[in-house]
């Protein structure tokens, strides 16, 4: 089977080398010339662990390829997947879909025998509908079904998300298109992956209430981390407590300082548009986002007041930037807000990322990038941890004690066991837990450090 895959960020990227990788010919097009040289030469240009490996050896299998030409790759194939962003439109905070219906008209001008045309991207209910008109609109003669078969990729882990996913869900009118859409994702029948089939407006809405869930979970998550400091709870305690009914499960159920990424923050506003538009307003989803929202200026609230309640002319070191590890994806990371609001009460941001450094600084003035952890701490006056790295897991604490100007460390997911660091003679805050400070100390550090 031949599949064309349009757009090449981050769900085509990942989608098209998978399908390679399963053996199927792909062809990725991009309308970005640089992009393309670059895949063309085996550069991956988005940080995914295992990606590049897959890429090169797909490619020197004669299965991937890259292009700008999107009509050859599209006059062969058997199926066409639009993978093109839906950014959140300026203004309304609707999925804009210019890219999505401006894919449908270009792909239509190239159809030849009968094809799958497969909304990848992430869209709002009825999209897929009007994808199938302007396709019907531009060539009555075309032989084809559109298809919707949401992406359900975490970053950090889309490779095994994509070859061992807990389910794949096509929406599909005819029996046509579905055999073809069986038949593209044979391989994962060999380990019983559940194929959900249903309509196309089924099919999107699902993707809208999985991600707006997801979001919610989180959320509630933090507002009982917020209410166990203010009664001297654990938040994790509470988590694993709750996580062990069945009814709920234990994902997603991580305290910290709100969710970002390239899915929750537009897919929940989104989906909220969309459902006000039809007339039943998702108030909770609503709601979700507001608090999130607010929570991002709270967690930098929450550096202050570790620092005396103050920052102005003190240093903070800070350890990841991106919006989660295993990524280098900045949209919408709880950094953006955390960073700048420090910035304005006077404080000055040395910080270190694995990977997220070099978008982060377009985004980011004013700050002091650093080549690793300790560079960034060097002479600090206090260390928050925004980003929970594998490598920030286990720092040498009595390095990390010795490096910083004083022992303050602002842990906002949770990485260290409060007690121990109490017994490190740090000054530890974290989420949903009670602050500790050393053995007999009653004075934050930072308050009457000398400068």
């Amino acid at each position: 089977m031949r599949i064309a895959m349009v757009g090449t960020g981050y769900v085509g990227l990942v989608s098209g080398t998978c399908f390679s990788e399963f053996g199927w010919d792909v062809t990725c097009v991009d309308k970005d010339e640089a992009k393309i040289a670059r895949l063309q030469a085996g550069e991956v240009p988005i940080y995914e662990p295992g990606l590049t490996s897959l890429v090169r050896n797909n490619g020197a299998g004669g299965r991937l390829s890259f292009t700008t030409e999107l009509a050859e790759a599209v006059a062969d194939a058997d199926a066409v997947f639009i993978a093109v962003g839906t950014p959140s439109r300026r203004g309304d905070g609707h999925a804009d879909l210019s890219y999505v219906f401006d894919a449908a008209r270009e792909i239509a001008a190239a159809l030849t025998g009968y094809t799958v045309v497969v909304t990848k991207s992430t869209v709002p209910v009825g999209s897929s509908r009007e994808v199938e008109r302007v396709i019907r609109e531009a060539r009555p003669d075309a032989d084809f079904d559109v298809v919707s078969n949401p992406e359900f990729l975490r970053e950090g882990s889309a490779i095994g998300d994509f070859m061992r996913p807990d389910r794949v869900v096509i929406g599909a009118d005819g029996e046509r298109a579905r055999e073809q859409m069986r038949q593209l994702y044979r391989p994962l029948f060999l380990i019983e992956t559940p194929m959900i089939f249903t309509s196309l407006e089924t099919a999107e809405l699902i993707k809208y209430a999985a991600n707006s869930f997801l979001a919610t979970k989180i959320t509630f998550i933090n507002e009982f981390a917020d209410l166990c400091e203010n009664v001297g709870a654990n938040i994790q305690d509470v988590a694993k407590g709750i996580g062990l009914d069945g009814r709920i499960g234990g994902k997603f159920l991580h305290a910290g300082p709100g969710y970002g990424g390239s899915c929750f923050p537009k897919d929940t506003l989104a989906v909220v548009r969309s459902a006000t538009d039809a007339g039943s307003p998702l108030t909770i989803v609503e709601r979700v986002i507001q608090v999130n929202d607010e929570r991002k200026d709270r967690m930098a609230d929450k550096i202050v007041a570790a620092c005396g309640g103050s920052v102005e002319g003190k240093t903070i070191a800070v350890l990841g930037v991106t919006f989660k590890p295993n990524t280098d994806d900045m949209r919408d990371a709880p950094s953006l807000a955390i960073i700048p609001r420090l910035q304005e009460q006077g404080a000055t941001i040395r910080a270190f990322d694995p990977a997220g450094m070099a978008e982060a600084n377009t985004l980011l003035p004013d700050v002091e990038w650093c080549k690793d952890a300790f560079t960034a701490m060097t002479g600090a006056d206090a260390l928050a941890i925004l980003t929970e790295w594998n490598e920030f897991r286990a720092l040498n604490l009595e390095r990390v004690k010795k490096t910083l100007r004083a022992p303050v460390l602002v842990d906002l997911r949770n990485i260290y066991e409060p007690r121990e660091m109490a017994a490190r003679g740090f000054y530890y805050n974290s989420i949903g837990r009670p602050a500790v400070r050393p053995e007999g100390a009653s004075v934050n550090p930072v308050r009457t450090a000398s400068r």
